[in-house]
């Protein structure tokens, strides 16, 4: 039995390959996969390729078979996860994955709405709760406000969900096509990006914020942060600045800037358990219907067409919610 792949090339796009099927290192699971959901740090890695690689960070499948170690897990069983980047990725028909990186799927819902929430739904999670110090309790976080640039995106359509639940006002930028999205998503002021951001704020009757998510171009965001966070409040952002960006004003609110990269914890086997603990706590949440999917694009069938459409489109970077790819067996 061979297990079907889609290879990335350094220079050439993708080709479709076959490998051998995986065998399981004592804390893994071999999944068949379902579904695959792409992301920008797919795109990312892709142009840094030096050689051939199967990329993909987001998949649910089936249990196929488990690792010496593994006990929280059986074959048959229905998983979501978003990986590492240190292994072989999504883009297969059979992965190995270190079981302490998933958790079970939520029961009732389509392979391709799951397979959009791992990697956005881990990635909010760490930068509102771990990093932002938001309490992750059912309304704990009443009376205080967040800002979330650029909403309509994966990451802030889950963001935005999260913060919501956890009792937080939220307001969030995005094109005012994008508004209805954004009020679906639990945003309760939308912002349009095209207006000075301050101003538009104020305009929403907040003077100041306890934080600000800032999910695109942080060198263009930090100036209206610093001018909006409350003292000690806190800035968050998932993306690197492209260039030097001034602090100055953040600085004096003593607020703090907080980056999160959710591969950080898997490239450093820094308490990888958390991730399938954080998963495990998003299966309650979607099951309970207070989290809903993103998935807004999906294709059928694990072929290089397929990718190169889906990538293109995640590349245009006009793309709302989250793009899928189902693998029908």
């Amino acid at each position: 039995m061979t297990n079907h792949a889609i290879l990335a090339q350094p220079t050439t796009g993708f080709t479709e390959v076959n490998f051998e099927m995986p065998v399981p290192l004592p804390f893994d699971l071999i999944v068949r996969v379902e579904a695959v959901s792409l992301n920008p740090v797919d795109l990312k890695r892709h142009e840094n390729l030096k050689s051939p690689t199967v990329l993909g960070y987001d998949a649910v499948g089936i249990i196929r078979e488990v690792g010496a170690r593994v006990t929280d897990f059986k074959v048959g069983e229905r998983v979501f996860y978003a990986g590492t980047t240190q292994r072989p990725g999504s883009n297969q028909a059979y992965q190995a994955v270190d079981a302490r990186l998933a958790a079970k799927a939520p029961e009732g819902f389509d392979v391709a709405e799951i397979a959009a929430l791992p990697l956005v739904s881990l990635t909010a999670w760490e930068l509102l709760f771990e990093k932002m110090r938001f309490v992750p309790e059912a309304g704990a976080n009443a009376g205080q406000t967040l800002l979330v640039v650029n909403g309509a995106g994966g990451v802030g359509s889950v963001l935005t969900q999260l913060a919501a639940w956890s009792g937080l006002t939220v307001l969030a930028t995005a094109s005012p096509k994008n508004f209805e999205w954004l009020t679906d998503h639990n945003v309760t002021t939308p912002i349009d990006y095209h207006q000075d951001l301050v101003a538009a704020v104020h305009a929403a009757d907040y003077e100041s914020l306890d934080g600000i998510a800032i999910l695109y171009s942080p060198e263009a965001y930090t100036p209206a942060a610093g001018a909006l966070i409350k003292p000690f409040g806190h800035v968050g952002t998932i993306v690197g600045p492209g260039r030097e960006i001034d602090l100055a004003a953040i600085k004096n609110q003593a607020a703090s800037l907080d980056f999160e990269y959710m591969f950080a914890k898997s490239d450093h086997h820094y308490q990888i358990e958390t991730q399938g603990e954080i998963l495990k706590q998003i299966s309650d949440l979607v099951s309970k219907l207070k989290i809903t999917s993103p998935v807004t694009k999906v294709f059928e069938g694990l072929t290089v067409e397929n990718m190169g459409a889906a990538a293109q489109l995640q590349a245009s970077g006009h793309q709302v919610g989250k793009i899928v790819i189902t693998l029908p067996h």
